[in-house]
């Protein structure tokens, strides 16, 4: 052996049991420290270009004062961010990906992907950005570098050579891809190779920001001709209040300009300066320790720029008048000491060391996407543990040279801060939501953290937004939501424990405690099928439950709400069927996935069906959450495949839910059940013998909101004892379903009409089958009994046959079946009440009652209710 490796699952949809393998350990890849790896990145991408030449600006506009709130208020934004970051990235190993790798764990893969998606596009375009930045400031700096240094323009006909004031847009163009592809360069480095570059671009803008901290406190006193008061308490004074006015594309002072700024403008223009947090994160597959790096790191650099904007506003609201701030554009050049020229280098460094920290996080948040396999079109982007994304790097370098080729990103650049707010929003609300249900699983090490912050946190962000841009906000929200639609139709499914299972987990617990064990009213009632899937007879083993039960199971619902619970039992011994049972379940899920039916699938291991549908009516469901409807199949098939064992477990399951109060719907012909594009026309004829709370008019009720019976009319068959009375029970009917909110055609058949009609020729033959085959059972049950010496026993228990009240089941069943054949023949769907079981009566007698009953009605629901009501007359 050369070493014990345990290998984790690839991704955390995998859920696979983890498993140990032995194998010599690979060479890691080079892992960054707190300093190089999270704290150096994090400033390089939030010092930027906005606080050397428009941070002065913005202190002379809005005063000393609102600058002050700008910063807290922009700044407070990422700091709430940051300890949310802090709290979530200590909550366990965390992989690749940064904020996506957090948001997806904790708000949902569709959520994570959506919003990574517009991260990556964010940091990618602000790469292009800050290189634009930095290249622009060059040419300014060096105009003599600038290849195109005159346009040519036509008047009356004759060229005309005209020098460029200002940099051409294909210097920029030429500039921007050449320095691309030198920052791309160094990102195929590696981390190593970016960890020695880094200091390179951060060490003259620390220079710079010396310099210009230097010149502040030197500033001299007699220059207010040039706007430089040095550090005066009158300037202070002066400065303290905000001068919101209109101001030119240029941004000097203009009764006449387009431009209006106020407090809300400022906002947009001044939060850049404080994005780059996620910078550290971007890169969590090369650090040593996330947990601690990514808090230290994150929280000390956005202390650190905070701290020094305050500061810069205190100290440049006091060394120039106003009219200074406003007018020029690079006062940081104008008063640093001793160089000046440091500044502009300070520039230029700052935005490539932000866009080199662009263009290594994003194409590492990319292949972190693409490693968790959900959306298939990103395969290509793949990466193995310890790798660099080279594939991924190409793509954002791609990116990053179309929009530099653009050259002018004004129109888009607002879209990329707001893809910068929604991902600290989706931070700040996957640490709002864990703290606030705070599962067993959340013990995160970071403890200055409260959901309270989080929330505020994503409230702000959400404010930010839409003081930046109404209309960029919309548009970056229906960008995410169109990702979020794409990934939740195409992409692969997964369960990562995220934070909303456990929000529905508590809110079901809560609702089920809210329900309390009192019974239900029947106004709030809802269907709750049991359907038993495969009771009688026998199945290809591929198909776990017979395939139209599922569509029945949807015809019991009212556009789609309520659940089913899909069981079967397998027979056999616990210990040695329990891997089987596990297949079957899942066997079972998938068929109702693949039906859309909102269900559960059980599977009960039992000795025998009786013993373990016993155990499921008793104990199945919790609370009010029981199943208070058993669906199962008609066992057509019983004397067809001589199954002698059916009758008794027929009987024992009905009785079972007669004892445990189950309503009880039984299918005959559920082969020729109709799907949901099999329309079906004619009646849904209702043979209403008994009491049974309503339940076989609601079911009628919900058959006709499905599109296959919404083409059917409901009747409603009942007996009056006298004729006298037959026009007294259909008033008392009709008055009754009206105020049910029921339309239906009432019909009385009077118990004289009864007697009298004669019986169908079918009817007539299966009851005098019925009656030689009950007449044979009962002389081989005589028979043996006086072979015994025993009473009549049947089904292993003594039992006691009134042989008239046998025939006058019999022909009361023949009745019933004559007249449902001579009305309902054509009906769509017959529902007839399911007579109780007789006591004491064997259990083939009432499958010959049953059979009797069903014969030659090609479609038939037998209902019997419970000990209560399902539908009521009152509002």
């Amino acid at each position: 052996m050369t070493g014990d490796q345990i290998q984790a699952p690839p991704s955390p949809r995998d859920g696979g049991d983890v498993s140990i393998t032995l194998e010599r350990p690979r060479p890691t890849a080079v892992k960054s420290g707190t300093l190089m790896g999270v704290f150096v990145p994090c400033l390089q991408n939030i010092m930027g270009i906005i606080y050397y030449i428009r941070f002065s600006w913005i202190v002379g506009m809005a005063g000393i004062g609102e600058s002050l709130l700008l910063v807290a208020f922009c700044g407070s934004c990422t700091f709430l961010t940051t300890i949310s970051l802090s709290a979530i990235a200590t909550n366990g190993a965390m992989k690749g990906g940064g904020p996506y790798y957090l948001i997806g764990r904790a708000l949902g893969p569709e959520v994570g992907v959506s919003i990574g998606l517009c991260f990556f596009l964010g940091n990618a375009v602000a790469g292009a950005m800050y290189v634009l930045g930095a290249v622009e400031t060059f040419l300014n700096a060096v105009p003599a570098a600038g290849i195109f240094k005159e346009t040519v323009t036509k008047v009356n006909g004759t060229a005309i050579a005209e020098p460029i004031t200002r940099p051409s847009l294909h210097d920029l163009q030429i500039y921007g891809i050449v320095v691309t592809i030198l920052l791309c360069f160094i990102v195929f480095g590696g981390v190593k190779m970016i960890n020695r570059v880094a200091p390179a671009f951060l060490v003259p803008v620390v220079f710079s920001l010396i310099c210009i901290f230097s010149g502040i406190l030197l500033a001299r006193h007699d220059r207010p001709a040039v706007g430089i008061t040095g550090l005066s308490s009158e300037s202070f004074k002066e400065n303290w209040g905000p001068a919101y006015q209109r101001t030119n594309n240029a941004g000097i002072p203009d009764p006449n300009g387009k431009i209006y700024w106020n407090f809300n403008t400022l906002v947009g223009l001044f939060f850049p300066a404080v994005t780059g947090i996620m910078a550290g994160s971007n890169r969590s597959a090369s650090l040593k320790d996330t947990q601690r790096s990514i808090p230290v790191g994150t929280l000390a650099a956005t202390l650190t720029t905070s701290g020094l904007y305050l500061v810069s506003v205190l100290f440049f609201g006091s060394v120039a008048t106003r009219d200074k701030l406003l007018t020029d554009r690079l006062l940081t050049a104008t008063i640093a000491w001793p160089f000046p020229a440091i500044v502009y280098i300070g520039i230029i460094l700052s935005t490539l060391g932000a866009a080199l920290q662009s263009l290594t996080g994003a194409p590492r948040l990319l292949a972190a996407i693409a490693n968790d396999d959900i959306l298939p079109v990103l395969n290509y982007f793949k990466v193995v543990d310890g790798s660099e994304p080279h594939v991924a790097t190409f793509f954002t370098a791609f990116i990053c040279i179309g929009c530099v080729v653009i050259g002018n990103l004004d129109l888009i650049s607002p879209t990329i801060t707001m893809f910068y707010l929604l991902c600290y929003a989706g931070v700040n609300l996957s640490c709002f939501l864990l703290d606030l249900l705070d599962a067993p699983s959340w013990r995160p090490r970071w403890k200055f953290h409260h959901w309270s912050f989080s929330l505020v946190g994503a409230l702000l962000c959400i404010v930010i937004m839409f003081l930046i841009s109404w209309a960029f906000t919309v548009v970056s929200l229906a960008l995410a939501s169109l990702i979020y639609y794409y990934v939740s139709i195409k992409g692969k499914a997964g369960d990562w424990g995220d934070g909303f299972k456990s929000a529905y987990f508590q809110l079901a617990l809560r609702s089920l405690r809210s329900l309390g064990a009192s019974q239900v009213h029947p106004k709030n009632w809802y269907p709750i099928p049991l359907i038993f899937c495969r009771p009688w007879g026998k199945l290809p083993e591929n198909v776990p439950c017979h395939p139209k039960l599922a569509d029945f199971a949807n015809c019991m619902k009212k556009k789609g709400r309520g659940m089913s619970i899909f069981i079967s039992i397998i027979d056999g011994d616990y210990h040695e069927r329990a891997e089987d049972a596990k297949t079957a379940c899942r066997q079972l899920s998938t068929y109702i996935d693949y039906k859309q039916c909102e269900g559960v699938a059980e599977i009960v291991v039992a000795p025998n069906m009786s013993e373990g549908f016993r155990g499921i009516v008793q104990t199945m469901g919790l609370g009010n959450l029981k199943p208070n409807i058993i669906v199962m199949r008609y066992p057509e098939i019983w004397r067809r495949e001589n199954l002698t064992e059916i009758p008794a477990t027929f009987v024992g399951i009905i009785n079972d839910c007669i004892v445990a109060n189950k309503a009880v719907v039984i299918v005959k012909g559920l082969d020729e059940w109709p799907n949901e594009y099999q329309r079906q026309y004619g009646t849904i004829d209702l043979y209403w013998i008994v009491r049974d709370g309503g339940l076989m008019l609601l079911l009628s009720q919900l058959l006709l909101t499905k599109e296959s019976f919404e083409g059917c009319k409901i009747q409603v068959f009942c007996i009056a004892e006298e004729d006298s009375d037959a026009e007294g029970l259909k008033a008392d009917v009709k008055k009754f379903l009206y105020d049910l909110r029921m339309q239906a055609e009432v019909i009385v058949i009077s118990m004289k009409s009864w007697e009298g009609q004669g019986e169908q020729q079918e009817s007539i033959e299966a009851f005098s089958a019925a009656q030689c085959r009950i007449a044979s059972y009962l002389g081989e049950m005589k028979e043996r009994a006086q072979r015994d010496k025993s009473p009549l026993m049947a089904d292993g228990k003594p039992v006691v046959v009134n042989e008239q009240q046998v025939e006058k089941f019999l022909y009361t069943t023949l009745k019933l079946n004559s007249t449902i054949l001579k009305y309902s023949r054509m009906a769509a769907v017959v529902f007839v009440s399911l007579p109780p079981p007789p006591a004491n009566h064997p259990a083939f007698f009432y499958m010959e009652y049953m059979d009797l009953l069903v014969e030659n009605v090609p479609r038939l629901l037998i209902v019997r209710g419970y000990r209560r009501d399902v539908v009521t007359l009152f509002t």
